[in-house]
């Protein structure tokens, strides 16, 4: 008797069933795109960083890193974590550039490798949280700002501080998803990282412990690497107290930079504008399209939403229970590790209008994706043209002939003051020239280095840019302004800059600043905008030096 072959209703109920095949196979193709959408994103910011490293002019915070990093590492160490405080990691990183024989150029183009290794990163982190077609829109988004496209060029931490910061919350979610004792303590590693980058670290870990002791997943494993990292973060909590010292950092009270409800609205508006598009009418889009987003994700995946939330509440409590020294300035760059939260969120609502039921759907996300990113660089271009235009050739010009006098004539027993990025050029012209820097804006600070300079005290000298972003207006040109009386001085102007340099050694810590006293008056008369700081920093250490003379004859 033959048998018949079965019919589709007496198949074994697997064989009808779809075969996994072709859904492994979508997925392969997903994670492929995936990866390929990250790398693109990653070499586009890169290249940018890159090229464009050498369009912002030099800055005195860089030439600070620099300068401290060409000291040895233990003087390095006595310098960060004793005296200046701040983010260790980023001077070591500076006195690896000052070392090696790299100058400014090789500390920007550090900043622009942190910057690109932070994409991936943030596509990976928001990928976790929600999926990865929303890592990969997100760290688009987020690649296009202008606190991203800055820190890129910037030879400053910032860029580094984005990488660490979102380096520990992917490890963080990583542990509480997997759990062991090698994940914990790659989180542990990269949230010292953090700290150890910025004070604001900081803040970052007590996210992360808000979001765990609330979320209550693996509590006892996150408990002991959260111990061990407050252990080992022990001299990064010394180096910040005495970064908050300087600058008269506390709690409790209303500061005068923030405190308030108000001020800190102010300053989120700013720096959120500076993540996205500042324009109001494109902020207030990112601020609904965000607000959807966290919606989106509160519904289908709640712990992410939840330490979206935490992410950004903490800061605001933190500087609503802040008090800020008149020299202290917030600025956008210091909440950089919420971008990937803000691109994320963003990215959930774009993502989700993609997905709508509609041959339109796609096509309308990916146009706001790409106005979005349009709104984002034309901030960047309208908050720092620099960035994108390049420096006028006439104050390059100038900068190059200042510079090169400086290194030509310049003693290595000269004591300057500020670290006016002049003295950078004319250093990497001439390396031997590691002469005393005296900082300004910090009196006890300036009086401590001329105490410990050696002594007899050379030449006294001080650079005056009129061009600098700190001034009320920028110009091209300065006047040839001798300080008052003259005797004693010699002054040079090149474009932009000013430079005036005592004569004769001044000798003594009273003969250098009563001759910097009389030289920041040039730069009052100029309207040079640090000129005001200055003069106080100056007559604020003479007043401790007859102090500490006075203290002297009275115990005699």
């Amino acid at each position: 008797m033959t048998q018949t072959a079965p019919t589709v209703s007496e198949q074994p109920a697997r064989a009808r069933q779809p075969s996994a095949r072709p859904r492994a196979v979508e997925l392969a193709v997903r994670e492929r795109w995936f990866e390929l959408g990250v790398a693109l994103c990653t070499l586009a910011a890169g290249a940018f960083a890159a090229i464009q490293r050498s369009a912002w002019p030099p800055h005195e915070d860089e030439t600070l890193a620099l300068f401290v990093g060409r000291e040895s590492l233990h003087d390095l160490l006595r310098t960060v974590l004793g005296e200046r405080g701040g983010a260790p990691l980023h001077f070591l990183i500076a006195w690896a550039v000052a070392h090696l024989g790299g100058g400014l150029g090789s500390l920007r183009l550090v900043s622009a490798l942190f910057a690109a290794l932070s994409v991936p990163v943030i596509a990976l982190l928001v990928a976790r949280l929600a999926d990865r077609t929303t890592g990969l829109v997100a760290a688009f988004l987020a690649s296009w700002s202008w606190v991203f496209l800055f820190d890129g060029v910037y030879g400053r931490m910032y860029s580094l501080f984005l990488f660490t910061s979102a380096l520990s919350y992917l490890a963080l979610v990583v542990a509480l998803e997997d759990g062991g004792a090698r994940r914990w303590t790659l989180w542990a590693l990269a949230v010292l990282a953090c700290v150890a980058t910025h004070p604001y670290g900081a803040l970052v870990l007590a996210s992360q412990g808000l979001y765990v002791l609330l979320d209550r997943r693996r509590l006892r494993e996150a408990l002991v690497a959260g111990a061990a990292v407050i252990v080992a973060g022990i001299p990064f909590w010394r180096t910040d107290l005495v970064l908050a010292g300087r600058f008269d950092v506390g709690v409790g009270g209303r500061g005068n930079k923030l405190g308030a409800p108000l001020p800190v609205l102010r300053y989120l508006r700013m720096a959120f504008g500076d993540l996205s598009v500042g324009y109001t009418a494109g902020f207030l889009v990112v601020c609904g399209l965000a607000l959807a987003g966290f919606v989106l994700l509160w519904r289908t995946r709640r712990t992410s939403a939840f330490l979206a939330l935490l992410v950004f509440l903490t800061p605001t409590l933190a500087f609503l229970g802040a008090t800020l020294g008149s020299s202290t300035s917030p600025e956008s760059r210091h909440l950089v590790f919420t971008l990937p939260f803000l691109s994320g969120l963003v990215a959930c609502a774009l993502v989700w209008l993609a997905r709508r039921p509609s041959t339109l759907a796609p096509v309308l996300a990916a146009a706001a994706a790409l106005l979005l990113v349009g709104g984002e660089i034309a901030w960047a271009r309208h908050k720092t043209p620099l960035l994108f235009d390049g420096e006028p050739a006439a104050e390059l010009t100038a900068r190059d002939a200042a510079t090169e006098w400086l290194a030509r004539t310049g003693r290595t027993d000269d004591v300057l003051f500020g670290y006016e990025p002049l003295y950078l050029g004319a250093w990497e012209r001439r390396r031997e020239l590691r002469q005393e820097v005296v900082p300004r804006a910090d009196p006890r600070l300036a009086l401590d280095v001329l105490r410990r300079a050696h002594r007899p005290l050379g030449r006294g000298v001080w650079v005056f840019d009129a061009s600098d972003t700190n001034n009320s207006s920028q110009r091209q040109s300065i006047d040839l302004v001798y300080p008052e009386p003259a005797a004693g001085f010699e002054a040079q102007a090149w474009g932009p800059y000013l430079v005036i340099r005592t004569i004769r050694p001044t000798k003594t810590v009273e003969g250098y600043l009563e001759a910097a006293a009389l030289a920041q008056g040039v730069g009052k008369r100029l309207y040079i905008g640090d000129a005001d700081v200055n003069l106080v920093t100056v007559q604020l250490a003479l007043a401790r030096l007859g102090q500490t003379r006075s203290r002297s004859t009275t115990s005699r």
